[in-house]
């Protein structure tokens, strides 16, 4: 009887725990989405040090990691979640959830607070993202994105690289390389943010309707693609 009540008792604290973790995993995938549309908003904020116009106009899908890292040594150890949006025919398409892990960041020593905006370009770099699962250097081609109000005629950042890379840290923002980083589909946060399993290529496509708790991210892309396009 008494091995009943503890097992019975074991249950109920588990199925509490795994109540309380589901929670937690929404929140933080809400907490992500609002976390990421600041960053581009901060971004745009001050264009003379962020991202060209002519990068955002001609860009495919755009995802964001906000604070990617908080305080550590190596950085290219780490890694972090992220989400992402890609153009569609009626507009940007609803957020998909992302994780990227290893590879060689190039970035400070003991920088607390990491940003990173990844810029897709064409159609290869939005089929890469698309199929949720492939390594940054190795599966699709990467170089540290031009930094300013306008890219200089002169680079070929259009097209030698299918991702554009730029990170923020401590409010300066720059190229970076991510060569051996891996990208992988986020299940925990795409299942708790969509309530059930949904695959990302529906959800970048635009086969699936944006939900209410995605107006912020979205918004603050189209903004930015809004800033960008009157400057022209």
């Amino acid at each position: 009887m008494k091995k009943a009540i503890l097992f019975a008792a074991f249950v109920s604290l588990s199925f509490a725990s795994f109540a309380r973790a589901e929670e937690q995993t929404r929140e933080t995938a809400d907490a992500r989405l609002r976390h990421a549309g600041e960053v581009l908003q901060e971004v745009m904020a001050a264009p003379d040090k962020g991202i060209p116009e002519e990068v955002l106009h001609h860009a495919k899908c755009i995802a964001v990691v906000p604070h990617l890292i908080k305080g550590g040594f190596v950085f290219g150890a780490e890694g972090g979640r992220g989400v992402a949006t890609c153009r569609t025919a009626t507009g940007w398409s609803a957020p998909a959830f992302f994780s990227i892990t290893g590879g060689n960041w190039g970035l400070q020593i003991g920088v607390e607070g990491i940003d990173l905006v990844m810029v897709f370009q064409g159609d290869t770099g939005m089929r890469r993202l698309v199929a949720s699962k492939f390594e940054i250097g190795a599966d699709a081609s990467v170089a540290a994105g031009p930094v300013g109000r306008h890219a200089s005629a002169d680079t070929d950042w259009k097209m030698n690289a299918e991702i554009l890379t730029y990170s923020r840290a401590k409010g300066v923002f720059a190229g970076v390389t991510l060569n051996g980083a891996a990208v992988r589909r986020d299940d925990d946060s795409t299942d708790a943010f969509y309530g059930h399993e949904i695959p990302t290529r529906d959800i970048l496509t635009g086969q699936v309707a944006p939900p209410p708790g995605s107006r912020a991210f979205l918004d603050s892309i189209r903004e930015a693609k809004a800033q960008s396009a009157s400057t022209e």
